[in-house]
This record gives C-alpha cells, structure tokens and sequence, in this order.
C-alpha cells in the first residue's frame, strides 16, 4: 500500500517560537524520500498556531526541489480562501517542475476566524468551492481558465506552464456533503479523509460515495487517501501514553480552532451539520468528545499500528495511508522518536502489505484483494 507522511507545523508547546517548530516539521519532512515514504503533503491554515502554513503549493515546491520521486500533496487547498486563477497557476508550475508528482487535495474551510480575516462570507463557501474546484480543475486539462458563475466570473485566460499531466485521478476532496457529492464525482475527485465521524459512518459513507462516482462515471473512483495523526512506540506503556498527550492535544486544538462548541456555525448556510455535533458535545460533555476525537486517530505499538492501518485502509478501499508525525503539543525530540520507530518498524511492513494498492489510481477490487478482517500479515 501507499504510505506518505505529512507535515503539520502546530505550535502548541509553550515556550517554543514559531521558527523553531517551522524548522522542526522541515527536518522531518526533509528525511522522508530517504526513509521510505513515497509522499509529503501540508494542510492549509491562517491566522493562528494551530498549523502555520498559508500556502501548501509554496512548501511544496521547497520540496520538489529536494527530492526526486515522492509525491507532492495539498491536505488540502482551501479553495474560497484564493484566486482560483492564482490556484491554477501554482499547481501547474509545481506540477511542471516536479514533473507530474503533484496530487492536489482540496476542501471548503471550517475555520470561522480565517474566513473572517480574509473578509469572506463563510455562507458562500460551498458555492464558492465547486465554483473554484470547476474552474480550476477544467483548467488543468486545457491549459486555460475560465468560468461564467453566480460568484466567479473569469474571462478565458491562458495558463503557462501548464498542468505537467492530466489531474483526472490525482485530485482529492476532504468531505463531500450530499448536496455537492454528484458535483465532485463528475470532477473525478476522489476522497480524503481525515476522521472526525464515527468509524462506521465514515466507512458507510465512502462507500456511497464510491457507488455514485461509479454511477456518474461507469468506472471507478481514486482509491480514497487515510489521513492519520500517528503516535507509535516499541513499549506499549509508553505508546499509550504518547497517544493519551498527544492525540488528545491535537483534538482539544481541533475543538478549539474550529469552535464546535460555537452555536454560529450550525447558523451559516452549509453548516447546519455542526448543530447536531454541538448537541452531542452538549449531551456527552466536551472531554468525552474530545477523546473521542483522539480516538480516532490511530497509534500503539508497532504491532498494534500495522493492524490498525491495514484494517481501516482494507475497510475503505484505499490506497494508502498518509502519517502526520509532530503534533499537540509534540516535543521535537519525541516527534522524531516516534518518526524513527515508524520508519523502522512500521513502514516496511506496510509498503510489503496489499502492494495492488495506491492513490492516484482506482483500486484493483477483486484482483488479490484480502477480505475486510483478514490477517494483515498476509
């Protein structure tokens, strides 16, 4: 299987500076190619410590720059948040110079602060988002931009250089609500997904969405991409510990950046969901969702991670897995511990595990693919 790692510059420590955690997050990802992973990605976030990266394309072409064959990954653009123009133009270029390593993820936006810093209406994110994603995917293929919308009006425009390839197979979306799932499948995304329903509600709901995509396009969608904030240690006392700080910080972070708790969401037109998770976060209490948010995240001892992985990837039919390592609160030197022991113990494992599988390509079903619950060590 695919197994990438990503870097997530979150500066939670106190005491430790912005340029310090910048610097830590490089060293791990500068190491990456050489260890093993077969991917690097970044996320997008503004305005806060929460994760220190505006522009994903910017990092990335850092990187294409260092390595010569791992692909180059967005966890994701936020697509109301830019000029799809200036979108088009990045992603070409990277793609251009990295020669076709590109895989662009991209998504809507949650986070009310940085809609309200970029002086955006959060209630025309949706809208926005498949205005942009239309634009700019059909710009890959063409070599120009274009688009005639109730938010985006843009005259023909030329892209030099263009996409290095085709991004039909190579683009990913981070949620896909019902309203906008048909729109998605007829872009050929496929899905990325960074856990923060339920288990079973996420297997259910990429697997609707695989027969959708099929439905629209009579053949079958990218093999979905597993994001995962990764915790691992050879001593089982020591890994739960690790995952108890750590996983735990990141989604009292996640809680606090995205404001769950704030009633404004579920009152913005494409949020409503967030009424009900508020309501859950009411009823259970914030430190019983907050460790359920943990929770879903995967870690333990090198064992117990290759299961777990080898598990949820058979479970939804992905491609592959990609790791952050480095978050909540994360000393340097226990991030890269935990890097060390993956790299040794974890990663060699898994890149020998169900090998039919990738991202960027749709799953081979029924070609020496293992049962859902059968020994991931077969």
């Amino acid at each position: 299987m695919h197994v990438g790692m990503g870097v997530f510059f979150q500066g939670l420590e106190p005491g430790r500076d912005d340029h310090d955690v910048v610097r830590g997050g490089l060293a791990l990802a500068d190491q990456a190619e050489g260890r093993g992973f077969e991917s690097i990605w970044t996320a997008e976030h503004h305005f806060t410590r929460y994760h220190m990266m505006p522009n994903p394309a910017q990092l990335l072409t850092y990187f294409a720059g260092r390595t010569t064959a791992v692909r180059l990954g967005t966890m994701v653009m936020v697509l109301p948040w830019h000029d799809p123009v200036r979108v088009a133009e990045e992603i070409a270029w990277l793609d251009s110079v990295s020669r076709g390593r590109v895989v662009l993820g991209v998504g809507r936006g949650l986070g009310s602060i940085e809609f309200d810093s970029f002086r955006l209406d959060m209630g025309q994110s949706r809208q926005r988002f498949v205005e942009y994603a239309t634009a700019i995917s059909a710009s890959f293929e063409t070599g120009a931009i274009q688009h005639n919308g109730e938010l985006y009006v843009q005259p023909r425009a030329e892209i030099h250089p263009p996409a290095f390839t085709t991004f039909r197979g190579r683009t990913y979306a981070s949620a896909v609500s019902p309203e906008s799932a048909k729109i998605m499948a007829r872009l050929g995304y496929g899905l990325m997904l960074i856990a923060q329903k339920p288990w079973q509600v996420t297997v259910s709901e990429t697997a609707a969405y695989r027969e959708l995509f099929v439905e629209v396009n009579g053949h079958e969608p990218p093999a979905p991409v597993l994001v995962n904030f990764t915790t691992v240690d050879p001593d089982p006392v020591r890994a739960r510990e690790l995952h108890d700080e750590y996983a735990t910080g990141y989604a009292r972070s996640t809680i606090g950046h995205y404001e769950f708790t704030n009633e404004r969401l579920e009152h913005i037109n494409g949020y409503e969901y967030y009424a009900g998770l508020r309501a859950n976060i009411t009823k259970h209490g914030l430190d019983r969702f907050n460790r359920f948010l943990a929770d879903l995240q995967m870690g333990g001892t090198p064992d117990e991670l290759v299961d777990q992985t080898v598990e949820r990837v058979r479970a939804l039919g992905a491609g592959g897995v990609v790791n952050i390592f480095g978050f909540g609160g994360m000393p340097q030197a226990v991030a890269q511990r935990t890097y060390d022991v993956y790299t040794e113990q974890v990663l060699p494992r898994l890149r020998g595990i169900d090998t039919f599988r990738d991202i960027c390509a749709p799953l081979q079903r029924g070609i020496g693919q293992p049962a859902v619950g059968s020994s991931p060590n077969t």
